[in-house]
């Protein structure tokens, strides 16, 4: 076993990360015999005005470039924020060949290994995942649904990535991007400035789109 990669994540100015990295780096010493020169530490910290999961990201490019063979959490709220996001990683991380091990939940996912419950689990995580999209699917109809009788959709102006006809909202050409773009900043992997810019508008004009996020099925 080579590095072992700790993530730690919280999401406000006044959490710690002292304790998810007390957390990790005793599972990885007792888990894998690890010292610190073979942990590598990766930290986020969402505040604000910086909402950009980087050292997620670095982990990641770490994890499918093999510079670490297992990524240690100390519970899945840390390393995702949903099933699908969940799936997403535990994917990667196997396609990879690194194990992810998630302390509180005692769930550890090791590629390449014939046990019937994790893959069970791999199973679930996928069914659950299609099942979370659908669902997200069908919030966007709804909601688009209950706001056409709303006079401020019926009146106003559409809303990001919409277009109007005959007074009724319908799918923009760029919605499927809005979409993507205000998940990431949803899931804190994108700052709504850079989220703003991407899409050709304002901040404010983001930070509307979140507040109606049935509209986007976020």
């Amino acid at each position: 076993m080579g590095d072992i990669g700790c993530y730690c994540r919280v999401s406000t100015q006044d959490q710690s990360l002292d304790r998810q990295l007390e957390s990790t780096q005793e599972y990885a010493k007792s888990e894998f015999d690890a010292d610190l020169g073979r942990l590598r530490f990766y930290r986020d910290k969402s505040t604000g005005t910086n909402t950009d999961r980087s050292d997620y990201q670095q982990m990641m490019n770490d994890a499918e470039s093999r510079e670490i063979d297992a990524v240690v959490v100390h519970s899945i709220s840390r390393i995702c924020r949903s099933i699908s996001d969940l799936e997403r990683t535990a994917s990667r991380l196997e396609e990879a060949g690194v194990e992810l091990h998630i302390i509180s939940e005692g769930l550890t996912l090791r590629p390449d290994e014939s046990d019937p419950y994790q893959t069970a689990l791999f199973q679930l995580l996928g069914v659950f995942a299609e099942l979370e999209a659908n669902m997200a699917k069908q919030r966007t109809k709804e909601g688009i649904a209950a706001r056409q009788q709303n006079d401020e959709y019926h009146h106003g102006p559409a809303p990001l990535g919409f277009e109007k006809d005959d007074g009724l909202l319908i799918e923009g050409e760029d919605y499927h991007k809005v979409v993507s773009v205000l998940d990431l900043v949803q899931k804190d992997e994108l700052s709504k400035r850079k989220a703003a810019k991407r899409l050709g508008t304002s901040r404010a004009t983001i930070n509307r789109a979140l507040e109606r996020d049935t509209l986007y099925g976020l």
